[in-house]
């Protein structure tokens, strides 16, 4: 399941407490959308969504949550590293981190051109990576570098915090970094003209990675995805009133 941290009852207290509520009701995850301004809407506050993680993370036992993405170029990748880190203890060992590129119309980003974003996306992981395993690491890239930096706090999961990708998985370069990393939340077509992810899509996806991949998939056929290998299926809920969201989240995830 996945919201966005906006408006009322999506603040850090409010999704603390629907994360009781979707863990009661039946689901394995509560994903949180990483916007600063809710897809360009200032009419409603929009709060920190790892902040939020936190408050989550102390009010469930088992769900997984994390980010469903976080736009890596906007961020320093060795501040996300560290935020990651604390969240994956403070829950046990059961954050997510999805990323992205971001928004190329995100006043907040350093630039708009998708080609430097996705550069900044790739070198933000490789930064991140390193910096999981607690050793210094020192990288030079185009835009990134360390020399000898060190966190020494390290994440639960072994051997680290998942990583999935979103995007458009159509593009080439996106399909090959869902490939590199360890899961897909990836979206099929441009945001003009989404089209519904297939189960032939899952199997294509994971026969190219060879390896066990996580698959996050949304609308269609749940049980038809599921036989096709996809891992998570998702259902986003757009800001709704607490008690529209709640009705929603207590109908419990659909039976297979």
């Amino acid at each position: 399941m996945t919201v966005g941290a906006v408006g009322v009852g999506r603040d850090p207290r409010g999704l603390a407490e629907l994360a009781k509520v979707v863990e009661g009701a039946g689901w394995d995850g509560l994903f949180l959308e990483d916007y600063l301004v809710y897809q360009g809407d200032v009419s409603q506050p929009t709060y920190d969504p790892w902040v939020c993680l936190a408050a989550m993370a102390m009010t469930t036992e088992r769900i997984r949550i994390g980010t469903t993405v976080t736009p890596l170029p906007r961020r320093r990748p060795w501040k996300v590293a560290a935020e990651a880190v604390a969240v994956d203890q403070l829950s046990g060992g059961r954050m997510i981190l999805g990323v992205g590129i971001g928004d190329p119309g995100d006043p907040f980003m350093e630039s708009d051109d998708p080609r430097v974003l996705a550069e900044m996306l790739d070198e933000g992981l490789a930064v991140i990576d390193q910096l999981w395993t607690g050793q210094p690491v020192t990288y030079s890239g185009k835009h990134y570098t360390l020399k000898d930096a060190q966190l020494t706090a390290r994440p639960v999961q072994e051997p680290r915090i998942p990583i999935w990708v979103g995007g458009n998985f159509l593009v080439p370069s996106v399909r090959r970094r869902i490939l590199r990393w360890d899961g897909s939340c990836a979206y099929k077509g441009s945001t003009d003209a989404p089209q519904q992810i297939t189960p032939d899509d899952v199997r294509a996806l994971r026969a190219d990675g060879g390896r066990d991949l996580d698959v996050k998939v949304s609308g269609g056929d749940p049980a038809a995805f599921a036989e096709a290998g996809a891992t998570w299926w998702g259902r986003w809920i757009p800001p709704l009133s607490v008690a529209e969201t709640e009705a929603i989240v207590r109908q419990g995830p659909p039976t297979l």
